[in-house]
């Protein structure tokens, strides 16, 4: 709280500021909101498109990292064919990773005019993002040996921070959830397992948690909000330019300095829910 001293000494516009600070910090009160997070990105249907504008999203969110002080860890990184990303994972650091990232889960749209198209027409694609918590590793998931298929690869190249092009890279696939992790980033083939079964346990304590939820909002007759599919966002930047949010209707102009990373604003409001 802030002393009746230190409010002499402030301006109003200091005033308004510590109080929005106070505001966002009692708004991160949820159970896993002060953990580290694994960012994914998948891009939609539409090949070199979709791909590039998946690797725009990245982009978005190192720079935030960057501009906020949060560190990130790249996990694995497949390049597209022709430009952009087929998948990406990160691990971000920091002051409440998850509980500032956590509303990017869903289907990001953008509409421009196609830089790969030499007829310069107009395109819309979707690619989605998924964040998940860093739980614990001291919590009891029971994994088996037998339900775990294990590949190793060739990374598929440079990928931002210590990706390596050595033979190291892991590939696990839980049969019974079908839900497959990879990781490329150390040079340690068991480092990298080591790192892809931290990510497994998490996506599995995940699926626990929202299975949960599900159950608790069909006894309470609603519907859960956590939908992987639902479209969240959309970036015009064609024939005009605006980023608007479908969910509480924050929207700006300045489509170049959200792409850039700025946006904490974005963030926030949807935090305060408005």
């Amino acid at each position: 709280m802030l002393e009746e001293s230190e409010l002499s000494t402030l301006s109003l516009t200091e005033i308004q500021n510590k109080l929005e600070e106070l505001e966002i910090s009692t708004l991160l009160n949820g159970p896993h909101d002060s953990l580290n997070c694994y960012l994914e990105i998948h891009p939609g249907a539409g090949g070199t498109e979709s791909c590039d504008w998946a690797s725009m999203l990245l982009r978005m969110y190192k720079m935030f990292c960057d501009k906020y002080d949060y560190t990130y860890e790249v996990i694995e990184e497949q390049k597209g064919e022709e430009a952009g990303i087929k998948s990406a994972t990160i691990l971000i650091k920091g002051n409440y990773p998850y509980g500032y990232l956590k509303n990017e889960r869903g289907v990001h749209r953008l509409v421009r005019i196609s830089p790969f198209d030499a007829g310069a027409r107009r395109h819309t694609s979707f690619a989605s993002v998924s964040v998940i918590p860093e739980y614990n590793q001291n919590v009891e998931i029971d994994i088996k040996e037998s339900d775990l298929k294990i590949d190793v690869y060739h990374s598929s190249g440079a990928g931002g921070q210590s990706v390596n092009t050595s033979n190291s890279a892991v590939r696990i696939t839980h049969i019974p959830s079908k839900i497959v992790v990879t990781c490329q980033t150390e040079r340690s083939q068991l480092k990298n397992k080591e790192q892809a079964m931290k990510l497994l346990k998490s996506k599995l304590y995940q699926l626990e948690e929202e299975k949960k939820l599900q159950e608790q909002n069909e006894l309470k007759g609603t519907l859960s909000d956590i939908n992987f599919g639902s479209q969240i966002r959309n970036y015009v930047l064609e024939p005009y330019k605006l980023i608007k949010d479908l969910r509480n209707g924050y929207e700006t102009s300045n489509t170049d300095k959200v792409l850039n990373g700025e946006i904490l604003p974005l963030l926030e409001s949807l935090l305060k829910g408005e």
